[in-house]
């Protein structure tokens, strides 16, 4: 038995008092009320991540639940379908198992759209039947996010049996609709799609909170959505969530959840309201064995500073990490993966000249939409090449599961680099490899880093080269978070060195051959308007 003194915060009946905890095993045993102490100390609902990618983090469950701690989290919902989408239900597992080795609490989504669209190549595809062995799973609380929104519009047989296993287990439906509206909208919420992490604007976000849908507000290290929605929570508190969905190792490690806490107060939203968005909604909404903070509860909680400075995180009645330091034991995480690319040659990236314009794809910082460009493209010794002057570079990606596959070219506009290439196989969702660059030398020798590594990020140029390895289906380090986050630093600042003046250059690469965010993409198998559901020529006349 364990006691802990300070001021509770008590976020169901909206008081805070000074008070004792009992700490029975892994339970609040009591909360005893005192004379008021002096104490500058809160105990507070641990914070819990409603929807987020692990494998973005580029750590092991294991690894990332050391630094997560540390910053208040005792639970996730994570999405595993970035691995699933390399090794199918297997990588499912594997996120559970090594999961469970460490105290915090993940839980996980069976991913519904493996592989994401039809129109790339992945390493497996999961079926519904395997959707329903994964939903009697008690680690699973969900169906991951239905991305494929048109799917539902247009009765596809497949995703709507995925839906309906959902419903028989009782687990919730994540939804994943950016930009949906009207009647297309209404349709794919009346299939029991609840929440949203994709809204960009309040009028968007409040038109799925009047379909009942809930919001889960994102702030990751691409897509960054709090300032635009933080607005509805004064309102709608009951029926939002915080989230990071992909969250950089170097961001990570500067803080999580907690941060969006301090934002959030410092808006002026009320504390109360605040934080049943961070630690309250989630569990109710997922059905999560997460403690909140009343007699009965699983002992899970968070002491923090009068300025919400995390102190210590408590899990089941154990600290699990105090003054900035996890104690959570490192482990070594098992290595998995598949990986069958062949190393490139330069000459495989070129482009023959013919005459007409280009469609390039138009990026854009903070955001995962991209816009068409029509152009007309710089052409040397009868080639198609990267225009620094008007910032239109090449963007290859190369089927990782086929070595005989030949690249995909297009090009892209707004990444900013002057010189070089940056490469990785994080190219969601199905993690092929994707490279941008100035010349195909450097293109070739960035995507070459990363087939030797058999996944990793890189940045070459000027003869220099950097990677960071990433074995664990070439989308995790099996190092720990300290290295990991360090040695990303280290790569985006020579990506920056290039040029870019983009936020999280790798982050926003990685988004680039995602077919089912609208509106240019670029997959294995050539240039895709998201729109008309269709490959296009990159010439166009």
């Amino acid at each position: 038995m364990i006691e802990v003194t300070g001021n509770i915060v008590d976020v169901f009946n909206d008081e805070i008092y000074p008070a004792t905890l009992v700490v029975s095993g892994n339970k609040i045993e009591a909360i005893n009320r005192t004379k008021a102490t002096g104490q500058d100390y809160y105990i507070i609902p641990g914070f819990v991540d409603a929807h987020i990618h692990i494998e973005s983090s580029m750590l092991t469950p294991a690894e990332f639940a050391r630094i997560a701690t540390v910053h208040g989290t005792v639970a996730v919902v994570a999405d595993p379908h970035e691995i699933a989408n390399v090794l199918g239900v297997a990588g499912v597992k594997y996120m559970i198992e090594d999961g469970d080795a460490v105290p915090l609490k993940f839980y996980f989504s069976a991913p519904s759209c493996v592989p994401a669209s039809p129109f790339e190549t992945n390493g497996y595809a999961i079926n519904p039947a395997e959707i329903e062995d994964l939903m009697r799973m008690d680690a699973i609380k969900c169906l991951g996010e239905v991305m494929n929104f048109t799917g539902v519009i247009n009765n596809d047989p497949d995703i709507l049996r995925k839906i309906r296993i959902a419903a028989k287990y009782g687990k919730q439906v994540d939804g994943h609709a950016p930009g949906l509206t009207g009647k297309d909208l209404k349709k794919y919420a009346h299939h029991g799609i609840s929440t949203d992490h994709e809204c960009q604007t309040e009028t968007e976000a409040l038109e799925k909170l009047s379909l009942g849908m809930k919001i889960q507000i994102r702030e990751g290290s691409a897509a960054k959505n709090f300032d635009e929605l933080i607005g509805i929570t004064d309102e709608h508190y009951r029926d939002c969530m915080f989230c990071t969905d992909d969250l950089h190792p170097h961001d990570l490690i500067k803080g999580h959840i907690n941060l969006l806490v301090k934002r959030a107060l410092d808006y002026g939203i009320d504390m109360m309201k605040v934080l049943r968005i961070a630690c309250v909604n989630p569990v109710m909404h997922y059905g999560l064995d997460v403690g909140l903070l009343r007699p009965g509860d699983c002992a899970d909680f968070v002491v923090v500073d009068r300025d919400f400075n995390v102190k210590r995180t408590f899990i089941d009645g154990s600290v699990v990490a105090e003054d900035g330091m996890p104690l959570i034991p490192r482990r070594r995480s098992k290595v998995v993966n598949r990986f069958e690319a062949s190393k490139q040659k330069a000459e495989n990236f070129r482009v023959e000249h013919k005459s007409g314009s280009i469609n390039v794809i138009a990026a854009a910082d903070g955001q995962l939409v991209t816009d068409r460009r029509l152009v007309v493209p710089k052409e040397a010794g009868g080639c198609v090449v990267s225009d620094t002057d008007r910032d239109i570079l090449k963007l290859v990606v190369i089927n990782r599961y086929d070595r005989e596959a030949e690249p995909a070219i297009g090009f892209v506009m707004n990444f900013g680099l002057k010189k070089g290439a940056i490469a990785s196989s994080v190219a969601h969702d199905s993690h092929n490899i994707i490279a941008v660059g100035v010349n195909d030398t450097d293109l070739c020798k960035a995507v070459n880093l990363v087939i030797e590594h058999l996944g990793g990020i890189s940045a070459v140029s000027d003869g220099r080269e950097m990677c960071l390895p990433l074995p664990v289906a070439g989308l995790m380090s099996i190092e720990d978070y300290t290295t990991v986050a360090m040695r990303y630093r280290e790569i985006e600042a020579m990506a920056k060195s290039l040029g870019t003046k983009l936020n999280a250059p790798f982050m926003t690469l990685s988004f680039m051959a995602l077919t089912v965010i609208p509106e240019l993409k670029l997959s294995d198998r050539g240039l895709f308007d998201v729109y008309a559901s269709q490959f296009i020529d990159l010439f166009s006349n």
